[in-house]
């Protein structure tokens, strides 16, 4: 039996029990879970190896990559602006960003952009792995796009383009980059361990990923390919056309520094399951007196805004303000829950019935994009302790 290491409230022994049968069940490497509730860390805990060639155990001292579960810190940058009254969620883009406004997107609403409703899950033009480390290309790439729908028609996963569009709109309305606002505003006030653009002094804290393993199952290879086959529109939304895998065959790109100190704010966020628990439970209360966003913007950030077949994902999503809300493909807390999970299995979530925030991160990627049988057993085990 693995260790678990680290502390659990009493009445929340359950918890602590569920992550363990994951090891049990499940190629679990290294992992950590915490969750908040009445505002203080009820349960952080850790366990396992982060780093499988030095056999680096993974303690409270590492810092996980956690993929699309960053959206979620995205969106609660721009719901703080919408908090000071700078920014509205049906302001149109092109108000704070001009250049937006080319080819047909004049009157994409900020709510749109968020809830993936803006046809920009990619670029017609394929941009090097620079250009996208860069920031500023692809940023002017997106402006220049022509939708790929008409905005406001359907929804699609805008799985990268999502975190530099939103991190314009933060840049144009405050002034700061979106890693920087993040830092200043959100994990600074909390005392985080989480970045949008990992400083090099952190980087040996970092877990390395493990890629998923190949589906075996014919229906589930089908169904993948489906999804990710090449020039699908999951594909090129995944990888921008190639360009995030183009490291070569057995290089995760995501495993290096590069990827890491770049301002990705859809994919790359570094954090840790106490801070994504701390964070999202400041969503809907305080913790060690902070609030990051008023009862009345987080309610209008977590509504539905779209619910139904992702035009990217070949599945059914619901999204609300860059929020992803709870659905047979990525099951949370409860009806009112919002947060957002990354691929390979990270969760982070709030539940505004509970008051709590939730937060798992692992570095044994398992397939799919989003959901994940780990969270599933470690949200009921949650239910049962609240």
């Amino acid at each position: 039996m693995v260790e678990i290491n680290g502390t659990v409230a009493q009445g929340f022994g359950a918890v602590a029990d569920a992550f363990q049968q994951n090891f049990e069940e499940f190629p679990e490497l290294g992992a950590g879970f915490a969750l908040v509730a009445d505002g203080e860390l009820k349960v952080d805990i850790t366990a396992g190896v982060a780093d499988k060639a030095t056999g680096r155990a993974f303690d409270e001292q590492t810092l996980q990559l956690v993929f699309s579960t960053t959206k979620g810190a995205a969106a609660i940058c721009v719901a703080r602006l919408v908090d000071a009254g700078v920014l509205s969620y049906d302001d149109t883009v092109a108000s704070h960003w001009p250049e937006f406004g080319a080819a047909g997107k004049e009157n994409v609403t900020v709510a749109q952009m968020l809830s993936h409703q803006a046809g920009l899950p990619y670029v017609d033009q394929v941009l090097s792995m620079d250009a996208l480390l860069a920031v500023g290309p692809i940023v002017d790439a997106l402006a220049a796009q022509t939708p790929l729908w008409k905005p406001g028609s359907t929804h699609g996963y805008h799985a990268v383009t999502y975190g530099w569009l939103a991190g314009e709109l933060v840049l144009r309305v405050d002034g700061r980059s979106i890693g920087t606002y993040f830092a200043e505003e959100v994990a600074g006030p909390l005392g985080l361990d989480f970045w949008i653009g990992l400083p090099e002094s952190e980087e040996p804290r970092v877990s390395t990923l493990e890629q998923a393993p190949a589906p075996t199952d014919p229906e589930q290879l089908a169904l993948m390919m489906q999804v990710m086959g090449p020039g699908t529109a999951g594909f090129n939304a995944l990888t921008m056309s190639g360009a995030l895998i183009a490291l070569g065959a057995g290089t995760n790109p995501f495993n290096t520094r590069a990827v890491h100190a770049t301002e990705m704010p859809a994919a790359n966020g570094i954090t840790n399951a106490s801070s994504l628990a701390k964070m999202y439970a400041a969503t809907v209360g305080e913790v060690d007196g902070v609030r990051l966003v008023s009862p009345e913007v987080i309610a209008a950030a977590s509504a539905e805004a779209v619910n139904g077949p992702d035009q990217c994902l070949v599945a059914e999503t619901r999204f609300g303000m860059g929020f992803m809300l709870p659905n047979d493909m990525v099951p949370m807390l409860g009806p009112n829950a919002f947060g957002h999970a990354g691929a390979g299995g990270s969760l982070g979530q709030a539940d505004p019935d509970t008051g709590v925030g939730y937060g798992y991160v692992m570095n044994q990627m398992l397939g799919g994009i989003a959901g994940d049988p780990r969270t599933v057993r470690l949200n009921d085990a949650v239910r049962t302790c609240l």
